[in-house]
């Protein structure tokens, strides 16, 4: 129980630091419980799907090897689930009425495929391993949450922007995620000194974005 603790507390932080920065009008709890719960489900066709990449690998040797682990089972099967449910979940729902909307429930899916995620890690490393997905991990799922959000929101309000920045909120969270595993997958000892840089970044990134939308964001009619 205190190992689950330890999992679901940086989720359970993060979720709270969002939704308290929708300064204009909050979302419904049943909505974003939904969204929650929908990052929790597709966990189950993300094992599938990572299994058939997986057998699908041609390389055997990293850091090609790390490379499709890094890009095409993890970054895409993930990104690729998580965008289809928020999709699915609010892209007509009358709630997603601003561009920080996208954000929050974007967000909340990835949190629930991230605190999913991390309960099986942490239930088999320990402590130890909850302390180090706390500052990693779990935000940088909270930070492809926030990218694709932002694009996601901008892509709804904006008709004329609408086909290329639903491809960006895919796009751009697949890349960052695939970066962010293959630092870890390849086996190269000396891009192991550009994680850190490279967490670094995400959180500079995901806040910015926050900011930039927060600060700009508008009730629309939209269609």
């Amino acid at each position: 129980m205190n190992l689950i603790l330890f999992a679901l507390a940086p989720v359970l932080i993060i979720l709270v630091y969002v939704y308290f920065r929708d300064k204009y009008e909050k979302e419904p709890v049943g909505l974003l419980l939904k969204a929650l719960l929908a990052g929790a489900i597709i966990v189950i066709p993300v094992i599938f799907l990572e299994k058939f990449m997986g057998f699908l690998n041609p390389f055997e040797a990293n850091p090609f090897n790390g490379f499709w682990n890094a890009f095409a089972v993890a970054g895409f099967c993930e990104e690729l689930f998580k965008f289809i449910a928020l999709y699915i979940l609010i892209w007509r729902n009358p709630n997603f009425n601003e561009k920080f909307d996208g954000i929050v429930y974007a967000v909340f899916i990835s949190l629930g495929f991230a605190g999913i995620e991390n309960i099986l890690y942490v239930s088999e490393g320990g402590v130890g391993v909850a302390l180090t997905r706390a500052w990693s991990a779990v935000p940088a799922h909270a930070i492809f949450g926030i990218t694709m959000g932002y694009y996601f929101g901008i892509a709804r309000m904006y008709k004329e922007l609408r086909k290329s920045f639903l491809w960006k909120s895919f796009l751009i969270p697949f890349l960052l995620h695939g970066i962010y595993d293959f630092i870890l997958m390849a086996g190269i000892p000396a891009l192991l000194a550009l994680f850190l840089p490279f967490v670094i970044y995400l959180y500079y990134s995901g806040l910015k974005r926050m900011k930039v939308i927060s600060d700009s964001s508008i009730f629309r009619n939209i269609d």
